[in-house]
């Protein structure tokens, strides 16, 4: 049996007679990374404040390690860590006085607060900054000692709201192996993130979220492999050379064939890899000088766009005005 650390089953949430949650059912794997998407007020934030015990739910079960929201909530404090979106530190305090305070505010000694501190920041590569004022880091620098001070207390499960927004593509990459550590490490990760890419990089399943309900959960490459094959862009070294590859055309999409690329659907697996040779064998026998060629494998954003376009889902937005 799945060993589930984190439960949500038939959870509503009202505010001012506007329901903004319709039956949420979720479960974290314990050790996994579980991805929270979904477009602006889809609901994500709303979900992740009633886990975390900030929010009552009007209806539903939400259990955290086996204790539940609402008649248990300082136990759920005690095996949670939080990190919101905007860094929380203290600007004119060090990263490590920042860290120890925290670890201060959990009733740890001034001993074991200092020795935590040190681990973390030696985990998350802030050793060399950590008697600098934190109002001299960097984003990416301060992103880092969020997830750090977020694990002070050793925490069973990390709530992390959209971890790298604002981050350049380096800080980005920074963060992402810190909080692959973390996974290494045994957490237990829930994120919300509008970075589908981040979600691809770090999660272990995804639950797709739009206007309150759940449209979706699967597994990253589930959601990709639903939207079919793949696509392999050939480029032609003269265009003019299409009009040889007869038997090509034939398999090449047309609403693709634009320029001399030609594009191929790609099945999945040995299939592919067998389709591709074929292709590529073809052009030899012709003749016919290839440019460039690229293998395209669908896109979890690619996937998150149709999901949250359906039909259906459309259906769930007009009954709702």
């Amino acid at each position: 049996m799945v060993d589930s650390i984190v439960q949500a089953h038939g959870v509503n949430k009202t505010f001012d007679k506007q329901q903004v949650l319709y039956d949420i059912d979720l479960a974290v794997e314990r050790g996994s990374v579980l991805a929270l998407l979904g477009p602006n007020g889809a609901g994500k934030t709303t979900t992740v404040k009633i886990l975390t015990t900030l929010l009552k739910p009007d209806s539903g079960i939400v259990t955290v390690d086996g204790y539940d929201v609402l008649s248990e909530p300082d136990k759920v404090r005690g095996r949670i860590g939080v990190v919101g979106q905007s860094v929380t530190m203290d600007d004119l305090l060090s990263g490590l006085q920042n860290l120890v305070m925290i670890g201060r505010l959990y009733h740890f000694s001034r001993k074991d607060s200092v020795r935590r501190a040190r681990e973390l920041l030696e985990r998350f590569g802030l050793t060399d900054a950590a008697n600098r004022q934190v109002k001299t880091y960097s984003g990416g620098m301060r992103r880092r000692l969020d997830l750090a001070a977020g694990l002070i207390a050793s925490p069973s499960v990390l709530f992390l709201d959209e971890p790298t927004t604002g981050l350049d593509p380096e800080s980005r990459n920074a963060a992402w192996e810190g909080i692959r550590g973390l996974v290494r490490g045994g957490t237990t990760l829930l994120l919300t993130t509008q970075y589908i890419e981040e979600a691809d990089q770090l999660a272990d399943a995804v639950i797709v979220i739009d206007h309150g309900r759940i449209i979706t959960s699967d597994t990253p490459a589930n959601l990709k492999s639903s939207l079919g094959s793949g696509r392999l862009d050939v480029s032609l070294a003269d265009p003019a050379d299409l009009s040889r590859l007869t038997a090509l055309r034939a398999k090449a999409l047309p609403a693709e064939i634009k320029e001399g690329v030609l594009s191929f659907a790609i099945p999945d697996g040995e299939a592919g890899l067998k389709e591709i040779s074929s292709i590529l064998d073809e052009f030899l026998r012709s003749g016919v000088a290839v440019k460039d060629r690229t293998l395209q494998q669908p896109t979890l954003e690619e996937a998150f766009l149709q999901i949250i376009g359906t039909k259906d889902n459309r259906a769930l937005v007009e009954e709702r005005s």
